[in-house]
């Protein structure tokens, strides 16, 4: 939680009803200002607050939170999220029976739309060659409806840190979270280790949760814009291997942001385009720091990888107009 009172008054009541009796419930404060904590304590002293002083963003604040926790599972979930009765235990079965699988994501639903997936997670995240996330459920902008289509176990490439469910000792065993990520694809970079770690990750139809989305930054702001193109960038280049040398994927790459900001300079989207720049630069400027901790990681080939596509999702939307998971044919 940061400075999230207002979601905490709306969704705290209905998500304790559905979890106080199949887990410990526990609320990690980033250093809110507002009157979040007091709310807390005040009105639900059965849960647990874990206060930090400063705001470390969503990486490094649930780093700092959860190592004061010896739970066997963590279930991360934002504050802008609305569950249903019997969310957490199809998860952690799940868990409890492959040893391979250190990550858990349940179908996520829009709140505003009750019967479309939400933009961040869906039924499941996957990525393209170029390291584009998408999801069953939505491929760039593109919503779909749940018509049930989804509605299987299904090994995927990423979980929606909006909600997921881990193993402690498999999060710690690579890091948790990169710190400097602050927030946006911190949890594509776990999953994408993990991945090279040779571990697998799944999604449940049987766990079912709404979000709001964009509780902390909006959608179109051009804060989240910098943060998901540095980002992006920041974790192709740690965990990268694969037939094409890591250069020639970095440069077409760039390529193709370039061509997002020409079309945001078109849109009149000229924040966000300043953002892709921005963007670019801090990573040049990154090179040696994430040589460093590339050389840390452990590798698999990414086309060996499950979840991961051999297409250009842009392409795939752009030009083929497959903006549906089930039209890509992978």
């Amino acid at each position: 939680n940061f400075n999230g009172e207002n979601w905490l008054k709306k969704f705290l009541p209905t998500f304790l009803e559905h979890s106080i009796n199949d887990a410990e419930v526990v609320v990690i404060d980033n250093g809110s200002t507002d009157g979040s904590v007091n709310f807390i304590s005040s009105n639900h002293k059965e849960v647990k607050i874990i206060q930090i002083e400063t705001n470390l963003g969503f990486a490094g604040g649930y780093n700092e939170g959860l190592k004061q926790l010896k739970n066997d599972y963590f279930i991360i979930v934002n504050s802008d999220i609305q569950v249903t009765p019997n969310w957490i235990t199809p998860m952690t079965r799940i868990l409890s029976k492959n040893e391979n699988v250190v990550a858990v994501q349940p179908k996520i639903l829009s709140y505003n739309k009750k019967q479309e997936f939400e933009y961040a997670g869906a039924a499941g995240g996957f990525i393209d060659k170029y390291g584009y996330p998408f999801c069953r459920g939505r491929i760039l902008n593109f919503v779909e409806q749940d018509l049930g289509q989804y509605n299987s176990c299904h090994e995927i490439f990423w979980s929606s840190g909006a909600c997921m469910a881990v193993k402690s000792n498999e999060f710690f065993k690579v890091g948790g979270f990169d710190a400097d990520f602050f927030a946006h694809m911190e949890e594509i970079d776990l999953c994408w280790r993990w991945k090279n770690a040779g571990k697998s990750i799944m999604y449940t139809n049987e766990s079912k949760i709404y979000h709001v989305g964009g509780g902390t930054l909006s959608y179109e702001s051009p804060r989240k814009t910098f943060l998901n193109y540095r980002n992006n960038l920041w974790m192709i280049h740690k965990n990268y291997t694969g037939k094409s040398p890591l250069f020639m994927k970095i440069l077409i790459r760039l390529l193709l942001d370039q061509l997002s900001f020409y079309r945001l300079i078109i849109l009149g989207q000229f924040r966000n385009a300043i953002s892709i720049f921005k963007a670019h630069l801090t990573y040049y400027f990154s090179l040696k720091t994430l040589h460093q901790k590339r050389k840390k990681i452990k590798k698999t080939k990414f086309s060996q990888m499950k979840g991961c596509i051999n297409k250009s999702i842009v392409w795939e939307f752009f030009i083929l107009q497959n903006r549906t998971f089930k039209k890509l044919q992978f």
